[in-house]
């Protein structure tokens, strides 16, 4: 079996598969409380006020000496995804997806840092260090909609840049269960998708 690539796949289409998976990834979670000001206490009372979502942070490598060849179209295509589109009027969403890992954010930084070069002066190799910030839309936080494998049968219309990888992983938890959304709609080509097309998502049932 061939070793699954991570790939970030931004709403506005053009997605990337990496040249070298990640070594590490990085997840990390701050929880706002406020000390409030309290006459004659030691330990002020804690309070709450809203929700800081997970920060996911993780290196990419690329090289292409041996090709030689330019990385720049490669890292190009990360510094897309953290500026802003034009029809978004917006950095666009990003999901993540390495495996049966999967995180949905915006990017927050991106460091690029050429480190060699060809006689031409391009750079063939880069290693890009990214921050992506965890996002979930407010409705579907207010709805309380489980990110678990659904129990019941529904209907799905496809937004631009998804694929059925990143719906699996949205619905199922696990971007390798594409292949069962593909069957129950009839797909033969994954990667054959229209945005405003409309897919039944079936349930997995407990065995």
């Amino acid at each position: 079996m061939a070793l699954a690539k991570a790939t970030l796949i931004p709403e506005s289409g053009g997605s990337l598969t990496v040249q070298f998976n990640p070594k590490e990834l990085s997840l990390s979670k701050s929880v706002p409380w406020e000390p409030q000001a309290s006459s004659g206490a030691d330990v002020p009372e804690q309070q709450f006020n809203t929700g800081q979502g997970r920060t996911l942070t993780f290196e990419l490598f690329f090289d292409k000496y041996e090709q030689n060849g330019s990385v720049q179209g490669d890292v190009g295509k990360i510094e897309k995804m953290a500026t802003i589109n034009g029809e978004l009027h917006r950095p666009p969403i990003i999901q993540f997806i390495f495996g049966t890992f999967s995180f949905q954010g915006v990017f927050k930084e991106v460091q690029t840092r050429y480190t060699m070069f060809l006689d031409s002066g391009s750079p063939c190799r880069a290693t890009v260090s990214c921050t992506l910030q965890e996002h979930e839309d407010l409705e579907s936080q207010r709805r309380g909609e489980p990110t678990q494998s659904p129990d019941h049968a529904k209907l799905r219309r496809i937004k631009r840049g998804e694929t059925l990888h990143s719906i699996a992983s949205t619905e199922y938890d696990n971007p390798a269960e594409w292949r069962r959304i593909a069957d129950a709609n009839g797909i033969d080509n994954p990667m054959e998708l229209d945005p405003g097309m409309e897919l039944l998502i079936p349930p997995i049932l407990p065995r």
